[in-house]
């Protein structure tokens, strides 16, 4: 080899190490960004050329990027069922506690019992009073709870939609950097990180899936086929409602105007953020606020007064408790009912009522009057109340409980189911996480950064340089000794 050749050889060497320390150092400096991928200074050998980089290169794997894509999406729409349950499980918490509606309901039994041990005890009938507005307290207060919950789901997709919409312009102007740089052969590994990054935050939203195609191309599409993106962001809309009604389904998310989800329609995405939101708007919740709507309706039935003329003739009426609809009774389900049920005026003596109408009947009304010899040990219509509460009763069978059973029974049904979708959810929840953090963590180990090797290559680079300046620096001083010897 000539002493030119030997000097051209030993320098392509030092730029070409030069450029891999270059990319090794960038390695280093992102080696916390867990969207960092590692790069790869390509090198090129050949004939009196040396070697050289012609391109930077990066470390991926398109499955398990998929995988982790898939996985997230999962965890994130179990992650928002799970949260907005353990507010609804507020509502209930333990049935030994004393806010809970079925405990309340016992203790309501149980205070009639009482009274009717002491049917002349006005202060006993006053505590019947008293929990009876605890019981209609609690539901108001479930139901306020259950719009909340779906209030606050509605603006979360709200916030979901916005989301979705920003990622996908951010996704377009990447794309078309990786595009360009594709075209042109310029180093893009930073701007494919930045895109997957995207990604990423995108799938956390909802469910996606993407198809490479030439020049670095990428389109977006929901998990359930919809197109997000194609050479240009899908507009994805949706109204936020200011008051959902009671029982009603809020508005739905439309991606280019079809369809993606809040109507149980084919195309319905089945991931994300967005896609649990949805569930608890329009699902669960709504579910659990017809559960508290027939408990109420389950009461003000068990409660009700009838016409105690020698010829009846008139409808029942509410007694104990009523509703903004009485004094006619629900004969069906009403969707709101928990929130307006309450005590009636008749009976309350914080209203200027007489608490022991609940004996003697007629709260509304003389005709409703059981007790006619005004006996002050009457106890026939406090046992019925009793036994109304125990007896059998045809409820709604959308509520996804028993349609036929007491209203006692029917509120333990109603805990339980609560509790049984919570501690479900909960499970599908952490399974969900477990499968997203190994997918991450698959992830990162197959294409991220690894501070130990890059600090390993770092070093065998560096010992490359000196080998080449060294080499360098031998054939200077043997071209400068050989035109010394020539002089």
């Amino acid at each position: 080899m000539s002493l030119t050749l030997s000097t051209d050889t030993a320098r392509s060497s030092l730029q070409a190490t030069s450029e891999q320390i270059s990319v090794v150092s960038r390695n280093i400096a992102r080696v916390h960004d867990p969207d960092a991928t590692r790069k790869i200074a390509t090198l090129v050998s050949g004939p009196g050329v040396g070697v050289s980089v012609p391109r930077i290169d990066r470390t991926s794997d398109q499955l398990l990027f998929n995988t982790y894509l898939t996985a997230n999406s999962a965890s994130q729409a179990q992650t928002s069922i799970t949260s907005a349950l353990g507010q609804l499980q507020s509502t209930v918490d333990d049935t030994d506690q004393e806010h809970s509606p079925a405990a309340l309901i016992a203790k309501l039994s149980a205070t009639l019992q009482t009274y009717s041990g002491d049917p002349q005890n006005p202060a006993v009938a006053a505590s019947v009073v008293s929990a009876a507005k605890n019981v209609s307290n609690a539901l108001n207060s479930a139901s306020a709870t259950v719009t909340q919950v779906r209030q606050q789901a509605d603006s979360d997709i709200a916030t979901s939609v916005a989301n979705i919409n920003d990622l996908l312009s951010q996704f377009e102007n990447l794309n078309n950097q990786v595009i360009r740089g594709s075209t042109n052969g310029r180093d893009i590994t930073d701007v494919l990180d930045a895109r997957d990054a995207v990604l990423k935050q995108l799938s956390t939203e909802v469910g996606i899936r993407t198809v490479s195609r030439d020049n670095g191309d990428m389109a977006i599409y929901t998990d359930s086929g919809v197109t997000l993106f194609d050479k240009a962001p899908r507009a994805v809309t949706f109204q936020q409602t200011q008051n959902l009604a009671a029982g009603a389904p809020g508005a739905a998310v439309y991606a280019d105007g079809v369809p993606i989800a809040g109507t149980s329609h084919i195309l319905e995405i089945q991931s994300g953020k967005l896609a649990g939101l949805m569930s608890v708007r329009d699902d669960i919740a709504v579910t659990y606020q017809s559960q508290l709507d027939e408990m109420a309706r389950g009461l003000i039935n068990a409660f009700a007064e009838t016409d105690q003329s020698a010829t009846p003739t008139l409808p029942a009426a509410t007694g104990l408790f009523t509703y903004s609809g009485g004094p006619a009774i629900p004969g069906s389900a009403i969707a709101g009912l928990a929130s307006s049920i309450k005590i009636n005026a008749s009976v309350d003596p914080g209203q200027g009522g007489n608490a022991e109408l609940i004996r003697d009947g007629g709260i509304s009304g003389a005709s409703y009057k059981y007790n006619s010899a005004n006996a002050p040990a009457f106890t026939d219509r406090i046992q019925s109340l009793i036994s109304g509460l125990n007896s059998g009763q045809t409820f709604d069978a959308s509520t996804q409980l028993p349609s036929s059973s007491s209203v006692m029974d029917y509120a333990k049904n109603s805990v339980s189911w609560l509790e049984a979708l919570r501690q479900s959810a909960t499970a599908e929840a952490d399974y969900r996480s477990t499968v997203a953090q190994r997918a991450t963590t698959s992830l990162s180990q197959a294409t991220g950064v690894n501070l130990d090797e890059e600090m390993t290559n770092l070093l065998d680079l560096e010992r490359t340089f000196q080998a080449s300046s060294r080499l360098i620096n031998t054939v200077n001083e043997m071209l400068s000794t050989l035109i010394q010897s020539l002089s």
